[in-house]
């Protein structure tokens, strides 16, 4: 563990079960947290701002994340505004463009120069990265979130652009970027490597910092036996003639 407490990277829990936020706020390591209107789908929310709201009161010394839902971009104004006005650790996420593919950018403008604080989400380019970053107020904290996991899902290596984006981003310096999306843990060891403000993970993900380091050969043999009993668990058998 001593090379996690080393890492630059801050880590960010990504979920929406308030049971598992609450966890993972009590692990000192987890600097901020993020959401989405997916993973709250997922986890039953039906009161979007009730939900907001028991977590902030959980959590009320850590950034949290909490995006709009709106597809017009007066709709999505309103709604950071409000969403904004629910804590002083709220950052508004707002989607890097509408569904019709049209950019956020006069938006991020017009909210970051009123001083909320930004989210901007769903980036995947260094185009991108690059357009929002020149729309950011130079003295509003804003965070762009790089979905590096679904970009490596595409077969290409988020490294490099990552990096970039780091470069790009120095324009800004109140600005920090997100590792969004890791798919294994190795990736926070890849973007402290390239100097990433910040990485969000999923609790699955983020409670295997205890394995950081641990011996191979030891990992082995608890392979092995894990394997060995749940094979004796479920009973299985293979008649040889030895066994006959």
């Amino acid at each position: 563990m001593s090379e996690v407490k080393s890492l630059r990277v801050k880590l960010f829990a990504d979920g929406a079960d308030l049971a598992g936020m609450k966890e993972m706020a009590a692990n000192p390591l987890i600097k901020g947290f993020t959401t989405n209107p997916t993973l709250m789908r997922k986890a039953g929310i039906a009161d979007y701002k009730a939900f907001a709201l028991e977590v902030l009161q959980a959590i009320p010394d850590r950034p949290v994340s909490f995006e709009v839902f709106a597809d017009e971009f007066g709709e999505m104004e309103a709604q950071a505004l409000e969403i904004a006005g629910w804590g002083k650790n709220v950052n508004v996420k707002i989607p890097v463009m509408n569904t019709r593919g049209e950019f956020s950018g006069a938006l991020i403008e017009r909210l970051s120069r009123a001083g909320v604080h930004l989210n901007v989400t769903a980036v995947m380019t260094v185009e991108q990265v690059r357009r929002v970053t020149e729309r950011l107020a130079a003295g509003t904290p804003a965070i762009i979130s790089v979905f590096a996991g679904r970009i490596a899902d595409t077969g290409r290596d988020p490294l490099p652009l990552m990096a970039d984006a780091v470069r790009v981003m120095k324009a800004k310096p109140r600005s920090e970027l997100i590792w969004a999306s890791p798919r294994e843990l190795l990736n926070i060891f890849q973007a402290d490597s390239i100097g990433c403000h910040i990485i969000t993970a999923t609790n699955d993900i983020l409670k295997k910092l205890s394995l950081v380091g641990k011996d191979l050969d030891k990992y082995s043999l608890e392979t092995v036996e894990m394997f060995y009993k749940d094979a004796a668990a479920a009973g299985y058998f293979v008649a040889t003639r030895a066994a006959a």
